[in-house]
C-alpha cells in the first residue's frame, strides 16, 4: 500500500481515524509563531511585511518537510487539518488576548465573514503545503 492509499476501505474510515493527530496538533501549534511574533511586537521591530512573510515561509517549509519526509498517509489531509487547527487556535488566542491587550474583543470572532475567510485561507494554505509534501513523498517513493 502506498502513501496515498485511496482505496474504498481507507476512504470509508472516519476522518478522525485517518488523521495523524500528534502531527496535526504539533504543526498547528508550531504555526503560532506568527501571532506570537505579532503579539510580542517582534514583527514590527524586525520589519513588516518581511517578518510575517518570512515566518509563513518557514512554517510552510517545516510543514512540508515534516509531512513529506515522514511516512504519514494523506499528507494533503494532514496539513489541511493542521491549517484548520491553526485557524481554531489563532482565533481563540485572538479572542482571549484582544480584550486584555486592546481593551475590547477584536479579530475574526467579531466578523462572520472574516471568520470564514480565516478558516478558508488556512485550509487552503495547509492544502497547498500538503500537495507539496505529497510531491516530496512521491520523489522519495514512500510506501506503506
Amino acid at each position: 500500500m502506498n502513501a496515498q492509499d485511496t482505496s474504498p476501505a481507507r476512504r470509508a474510515e472516519p476522518l478522525t481515524r485517518r488523521l495523524h493527530w500528534p502531527m496535526v496538533i504539533g504543526l498547528a501549534l508550531f504555526a503560532l509563531i506568527r501571532p506570537v511574533f505579532s503579539i510580542a511586537g517582534w514583527s514590527e521591530v524586525l520589519g513588516r511585511p518581511a517578518t510575517p512573510l518570512a515566518l509563513t515561509a518557514v512554517i510552510s517549509l517545516v510543514w512540508i518537510a515534516v509531512a513529506g519526509l515522514s511516512r504519514v498517509r494523506e499528507p494533503l489531509l494532514q496539513l489541511m487539518a493542521a491549517g484548520i487547527g491553526y485557524a481554531i487556535v489563532a482565533t481563540l488566542l485572538s479572542a482571549a488576548l484582544s480584550p486584555v491587550l486592546e481593551g475590547e474583543l477584536r479579530g475574526p470572532l467579531t466578523n462572520p465573514i472574516a471568520l470564514v475567510m480565516v478558516f478558508l485561507t488556512n485550509a487552503a494554505w495547509g492544502a497547498l503545503c500538503g500537495l507539496c509534501a505529497r510531491g516530496v513523498q512521491r520523489m522519495r517513493d514512500v510506501r506503506h
